[in-house]
């Protein structure tokens, strides 16, 4: 057996003049080429492709599945269980209210500011972070999608599993969107984007690039239409 220049040999090896039967080399060698396994949720936050069906995976699912059932199952007068679920599902902002329904893939990899809103049926794809700012608005059937599917079929279709079962390869990009954002009704926001802060998003919007400050954008795909500037200021009561 060669022993290569190799420091983790050398740290695992305290003396290289020890009598080693080959037995004991072997175990040796099996020690030194042990590392632990990735975890398919690691490969999924950090972009990589991943297999959803892993069963820790499946796991996060089919809680994030059953809180947000139990959410939308709840009564307009039952606010402090709902504001439980909200909690375990997208952290400890405050002043979080959801109009039900609403659906997750994971909610852990959701995190909101305080004084969220969001209406009726909206949907998070959470398999990257999705991160959203403080103060933000959100309208009726609005998507955050960030999972993608390989582009050339034999990469995307679905193949056997060493259980017997079927799964296919994904990854996913994070979305990032700023404070005081307002998405209005039936906008899509893809991977990979970031919407900065004070933007509006136009209704039936799709976003697939990154948005910045300041500005009220629409479109498919959403384009920049003009800045916000004081001359959108509305006199509101009392001033």
């Amino acid at each position: 057996m060669t022993i290569h220049h190799d420091k983790m040999a050398y740290g695992r090896l305290s003396s290289l003049t020890d009598d080693f039967s080959e037995e004991r080399l072997q175990a040796l060698a099996r020690e030194l080429g042990t590392e632990e396994p990735v975890r398919e949720f690691d490969k999924m936050i950090r972009g990589e492709l991943y297999d959803p069906s892993d069963k820790e995976l499946v796991a996060m699912r089919t809680r994030a599945r059953k809180l947000a059932r139990e959410y939308n199952m709840s009564e307009e007068d039952e606010q402090e269980k709902r504001q439980r679920i909200l909690h375990a599902l997208f952290g400890a902002a405050e002043n979080i209210y959801c109009e039900p329904p609403l659906r997750f893939d994971y909610g852990c990899n959701t995190f909101v500011g305080d004084c969220f809103f969001s209406n009726f049926n909206l949907v998070i794809l959470d398999c990257a972070p999705v991160r959203i700012g403080k103060q933000c608005f959100v309208g009726p059937n609005v998507t955050i999608a960030t999972p993608v599917h390989p582009l050339l079929a034999r990469d995307r279709i679905m193949r056997p599993s060493p259980d017997g079962g079927k799964f296919d390869y994904e990854y996913a990009k994070p979305v990032t969107i700023g404070d005081n954002v307002w998405l209005a009704s039936n906008v899509v926001v893809c991977g990979g984007v970031t919407i900065g802060s004070d933007t509006v998003i136009g209704a039936g919007s799709v976003v697939t690039r990154d948005i910045p400050a300041g500005v009220l954008a629409a479109g498919d795909p959403c384009r920049v239409i003009r800045p916000l500037t004081e001359k959108d200021k509305m006199k509101l009561p009392n001033e």
